[in-house]
């Protein structure tokens, strides 16, 4: 199951109010707002989704086109630890490799791995183990 999805965007807030309106029928709003102390790129980032699950991201700091992210749910630690090996292995470029993101929040364990075209692929659990 996916996690969430991240875009890089020209301007943080034409598209926060973009999708604030385009989401809006659907059900998903505006959740949380990082700034760049909160962010890995150095800027803005807004998390879009539902019932307190932001799982559609905009970001300003990376060119648009770069910075695409996608995160795909991992049911423990043990198996983010197991994709990231698995991806490194098949030709996969670190990225961040397995580890407590506690800036995201406490129980944030991901890896991040660079696809064999750039693109910034997630393992992560939210779980408290």
């Amino acid at each position: 199951m996916l996690d969430h999805i991240g875009l890089a965007i020209s301007d943080i807030r034409r598209s926060e109010a973009f999708y604030t309106a385009a989401l809006k029928p659907l059900s998903i709003t505006k959740l949380y707002e990082y700034g760049p102390d909160k962010t890995d790129s150095g800027g803005t980032a807004i998390g879009f989704g539902k019932d307190m699950m932001p799982f559609f991201w905009i970001g300003d700091k990376e060119r648009t086109g770069e910075g695409t992210h996608v995160a795909f749910t991992a049911p423990d630690r043990a198996a983010v630890d197991a994709f990231y090996e698995a991806a490194i292995a098949a030709g996969g470029r670190d990225n961040g490799g397995p580890g407590l993101r506690p800036k995201y929040h406490p129980n944030y364990y991901g890896a991040f791995v660079l696809d064999p075209d750039g693109i910034n692929v997630e393992a992560v659990s939210h779980r408290p183990e």
